[in-house]
């Protein structure tokens, strides 16, 4: 008699209890539709709004495009030899690595980084290279290897340095021919690569130990009277920086900035020396003048905004296949992601609406931060701004939901970036202004009073300091030399003093950036 009652109550129970689940999941299928759109939505509003201002945000927009094979300085075989073990000419990856591969283009000034301790100079300090030093060394280091060719018998400084080096001549020499080639792209994968962030670039290590090279032997050919030979070296320095211009990776132009410090020291003793002639400094000046150091930090963040938000589509696109997401995820970080674990299943799980959102933040954050730290057109560089954009990244990404931790995850501090820009930019116009000085002392024996003496005809036009905006710092030395310098960082002039390290480098944050030379 009560087998009916219970079974009606069973089906009751089943029937409400389908009944929750139904709208359970119509619910969860509302927050996903909702979440999908919301992000959606807000990106692409943003995203238009700063397109019709002529901001894009794809890699694909920051990719360099072809160049004709015949005229590209990175295809011809001695540049192609210091990647073609890794990369073939399309960018492919070769995996076994090819060891039969002879990198031609492989040149240091030592053994296992084994550097003099003082023998190169440093031109932000005022110091000269002292070739005895290398001379030393290239001599003790006979005594255990044959890597570097030195004479029976020690000759001057400079020649033995010169001779120790003559074992790259030949590469040099096949280098400058390439080096005069109009284009310059090396094969590297921006289209296939499933992680923008892990392009191999194995070419940038390889330039700057060649402007190392370079940079040591341009100074003992100053020094044994081979001018010609050394404004050679300076211009094959120079244009080997200019090579990777196009590279829309940060790292590309710290790098391209470390070989434009590298060789502005052989510049500068040659300035402090008065070895140049006017026809060489006239060169020199034409040389330095093409480089735009705050249009390529512009372009380097863009790349770098460019470059991660293209990780981000990656991840979304792999959304579809939660572990696979996170396996990518694990992949982008290296498999040292700053998630935990449930933000990784949260992100993996749960709407696409999400990744669009980090997006978003990514895209604003750089908008409103980032890209304003440097303008190009009144070059100038804010460090008040950087100062500010460093205040608001903390809680930027301070507390992390899955609308924010791919940005917490990939979001840098550009800071430290900016200032290296600032300061590259600061360094060729001191030189620039510099030469002009040494093109005026030559016409008229002396220093001018002030700057405005050089222009237009020693400089087309003065350039203003890049920190702050106003005329660079110049004073006239009762010793007929003279102290040129920028505020600095600290937007603070501190009379011409360079700020220092406890281990004597330079401090980029302190003191004024000088460009002066030994007293006599």
């Amino acid at each position: 008699m009560n087998d009916k009652p219970k079974s009606i109550w069973k089906k009751s129970w089943i029937g409400r209890t389908l009944f929750v689940l139904a709208c359970l999941a119509t619910l969860i299928a509302l927050f996903y539709a909702e979440e999908d759109w919301r992000g959606w939505h807000a990106w692409n509003k943003f995203k238009h709004e700063w397109e019709a201002k002529g901001e894009k945000f794809d890699f694909a927009s920051v990719v360099p495009p072809p160049v004709p094979d015949d005229q590209n300085f990175a295809l011809t075989p001695i540049v192609a030899s210091c990647y073609s073990y890794i990369l073939d000419r399309n960018g492919h990856e070769i995996n076994p690595r090819n060891t039969n591969v002879v990198d031609r283009m492989k040149m240091t000034v030592v053994q296992n980084d084994d550097w003099p301790t003082n023998g190169t100079g440093d031109w932000r300090k005022s110091t000269v290279s002292d070739l005895k030093i290398w001379q030393q060394y290239y001599r003790a280091l006979a005594a255990k290897t044959n890597e570097f060719p030195v004479p029976s018998q020690p000759q001057s400084p400079d020649a033995d340095v010169l001779l120790a080096l003559s074992k790259y001549d030949s590469t040099i020499e096949e280098l400058r021919q390439a080096g005069g080639l109009p284009y310059s792209r090396f094969p590297l994968n921006y289209y296939d690569s499933k992680n923008p962030a892990a392009i191999f670039l194995p070419h940038l290590a390889t330039l700057k130990h060649c402007s190392q090279v370079l940079q040591l032997r341009a100074m003992a050919e100053l020094q044994n009277g081979q001018l010609e030979k050394a404004l050679a070296d300076v211009r094959l320095t120079l244009q080997l920086t200019d090579k990777i211009h196009t590279e829309p990776f940060l790292i590309s132009h710290l790098v391209r900035i470390a070989m434009v410090n590298i060789t502005l020291q052989p510049i500068w003793e040659g300035l402090a020396q008065h070895k140049w002639s006017d026809a060489q400094l006239t060169e020199l000046d034409s040389e330095l003048a093409k480089f735009d150091f705050l249009a390529d930090y512009e372009f380097a963040i863009r790349g770098e905004r460019g470059c991660d938000i293209g990780n981000i589509e990656i991840l979304r696109n792999s959304h579809k296949l939660p572990f696979q997401c996170i396996r990518a995820i694990s992949s982008l970080t290296g498999g040292d992601s700053q998630m935990n674990n449930f933000q990784m299943f949260a992100l993996a799980f749960g709407p696409s609406g999400w990744f669009y959102q980090n997006e978003l933040r990514f895209g604003r954050f750089y908008a409103k931060w980032y890209l304003p730290l440097a303008d190009d057109k009144s070059q100038t560089v804010s460090p008040a701004a950087a100062r500010t954009a460093d205040a608001a990244l903390e809680p930027e990404v301070q507390r992390q939901t899955p609308e924010n931790s791919l940005e917490a995850m990939l979001l840098p501090s550009i800071t430290p970036a900016a200032k290296k820009f600032a300061y590259a930019q600061t360094s060729v116009d001191l030189a620039r202004v510099a030469i002009a000085l040494e093109r005026y002392r030559l016409a008229h024996g002396e220093f001018p009073e002030a700057l405005d003496a050089l222009a237009p005809q020693f400089i087309a036009k003065v350039p203003h300091d890049v920190i702050g905006g106003q005329p660079l710092k110049y004073r006239r030395e009762a010793s007929g030399q003279f102290v040129l310098y920028s505020v600095g960082w600290n937007e603070t002039d501190d009379g011409g003093v360079v700020g220092l390290k406890k281990d004597g480098t330079v401090d980029m944050d302190t003191g004024d950036w000088v460009w002066r030379y030994p007293q006599k």
